[in-house]
């Protein structure tokens, strides 16, 4: 009976938090836009039963997901979302890699400290800290201060509204993300296969890519979800950031939702999304799964 109730509460936070609010996103996406309150028509009553889902499959109509395939602007968002989370995701692992290795090469009592420098962003809101860097890298900002000051620079740069300024406020953002999952496959390196490779002819460097490298890659693979998935739909950061040049996702259904009140194409951009996400998702459980198995 324990056991029934550990499991059980899982999906039922799934179902409540998950399923739910999905298929009420999929019945609007299937609904017709109107000047109304909420603004779209339903084409199905849960309250009519039976009878009203046989006619709703008779009079299934797929016009917004259609509309995603005819207008340019949906796809360009979905290729744009892509290319930035994958190049944000390789930047936060070039970044992290090396901090969480040094966190692990750490003497112990240094570890608990490091680990905390690491989390202390998220003791500040999300927001304070992308309007934050707004003040770093406007023409009047921190950076270019620096860079005028050191003589680097003869005139301010443009960094924000730009890609740049995106990546830069992605990869601040999920950093940690990569750098926990990581360290922790770092921390239980046995150190003797690192010394064993060297006795074996290795330079520290062979080594480092032969030993270190392969038995830290559930880390890397757990690190790379974790920052690909959000920043797949992320919104705040490129409209911040970003400005108007910006093409991702996640702008452009807030302005279906809120500027454009158009709810049903809105919710099929959500649902093609979703169905975007759910392959690295699947592919994020397996590896943990995987994981799991191998540390039994």
């Amino acid at each position: 009976m324990r056991r029934f109730f550990l499991i059980f509460i899982p999906y039922i936070w799934l179902l409540a938090l998950f399923l739910v609010p999905f298929l009420i996103v999929f019945k609007i996406s299937l609904s017709d836009i109107a000047l109304a309150i909420p603004p779209y028509v339903p084409v199905i009553e849960w309250s009519d039963g039976w009878a009203g889902f046989k006619n709703f499959l008779s009079q299934l109509d797929l016009e917004n997901f259609v509309w995603l395939t005819q207008d340019d602007l949906y796809w360009k968002a979905y290729l744009s979302s892509l290319k930035i989370a994958a190049v944000s995701t390789v930047l936060t692992l070039m970044v992290g890699y090396p901090i969480a290795y040094s966190m692990a090469q750490a003497p112990n009592e240094w570890r608990p400290t490091l680990m905390m420098l690491v989390i202390l962003p998220f003791w500040t809101s999300f927001l304070i800290r992308v309007y934050s860097w707004m003040g770093i890298l406007g023409k009047e900002g921190f950076l270019n201060q620096f860079l005028l000051w050191t003589g680097m620079i003869s005139e301010p740069l443009q960094i924000m509204n730009t890609p740049t300024a995106v990546y830069i406020g992605i990869v601040y953002t999920y950093l940690p993300f990569m750098i926990l999952p990581i360290y922790s496959a770092l921390e239980k390196l046995d150190a003797s296969l690192l010394e064993a490779a060297e006795d074996l002819g290795c330079s520290r460097l062979s080594a480092f890519w032969l030993v270190t490298i392969p038995l830290s890659k559930n880390g890397i693979i757990a690190g790379s979800f974790l920052v690909f998935i959000p920043a797949l739909g992320e919104f705040v950061i490129p409209s911040l950031l970003g400005g108007s040049g910006t093409l991702m996702i996640g702008k452009v259904l807030w302005e279906e939702f809120f500027s454009n009140r158009d709810w049903p194409v809105a919710s099929a951009v959500a649902v093609v999304l979703l169905l975007l996400l759910i392959i690295p998702i699947i592919l994020f459980q397996k590896n943990e799964q995987k994981s799991r198995e191998m540390d039994q």
